[in-house]
């Protein structure tokens, strides 16, 4: 995953250093809609005890704030800010020696993501329609806090009450700019953003899967 985003941030910074012979133009704009995670879980099994870990994610809100400079028709850079909150379920338990051990909880969770982006659309800036696919890598910063004990059995050892994490992400997204005239532009973009699960870090036994955050944002761009 490291590896991935480093050779993607340096085509980004080849992208953004080059020139181009087509004058740029700039827009801003703001987007909002639905986060959803994936989950992950994790079972063991032997002759002599068992044992399993879960989260279960909602779905939430999100928004996003994008700077971007069209290259040219077909070439765009462009950088994120995106927010999005979701509310977990986490349970786990054992049990070995005749004894149970468990809980579930529920925790709330919040991604605060800064991304670099290359966009490539496939119709020129004078389309209604213009469909486009992108790549990027930055920086997520993931937080959690205990809401809710829902259950305690046996004394378990619980998440830490507020843990956060710092992951590389590697965000691809695809969309289409609907062009409304006067430099107003609707925006409708499906992404997913994946990098190393801080979640499982915190469970017992651990799963194993990478983390995935899924974002479908509609909302307006202004070019200048």
């Amino acid at each position: 995953m490291l590896r991935t985003a480093t050779v993607i941030a340096l085509v980004l910074l080849i992208v953004l250093c080059s020139r181009t012979p087509v004058q740029g133009q700039l827009y801003m704009g703001v987007l909002g809609g639905v986060s959803s995670l994936s989950g992950d879980a994790r079972s063991t099994f032997s002759s002599a005890s068992s044992a399993f870990s879960s989260y279960d994610p909602k779905n939430g809100g999100t928004f996003e704030v994008l700077v971007g400079k069209h290259l040219s028709d077909y070439f765009t850079v462009q950088g994120n800010y995106i927010w999005n909150a979701n509310e977990l379920t986490v349970s786990s338990g054992s049990f070995s020696n005749n004894e149970q051990i468990g809980y579930q909880q529920t925790r709330s969770s919040s991604q605060n993501t800064l991304i670099a982006a290359v966009l490539v659309y496939f119709r020129n800036r004078d389309s209604r329609l213009r469909p486009y696919l992108s790549v990027g890598t930055g920086l997520v910063h993931l937080s959690s806090s205990e809401k809710h004990l829902e259950e305690s059995i046996g004394g378990p050892v619980l998440p830490p009450r507020n843990f956060s994490a710092n992951t590389i992400g590697l965000h691809v997204p695809v969309g289409m700019d609907i062009n409304l005239g006067k430099g107003w532009a609707f925006r409708y973009t499906f992404s997913e953003t994946i990098s190393e699960n801080p979640i499982d870090d915190r469970l017992s036994p651990a799963p194993q899967h990478a983390f995935k955050n899924f974002l479908n944002l509609f909302g307006f761009i202004k070019q200048f």
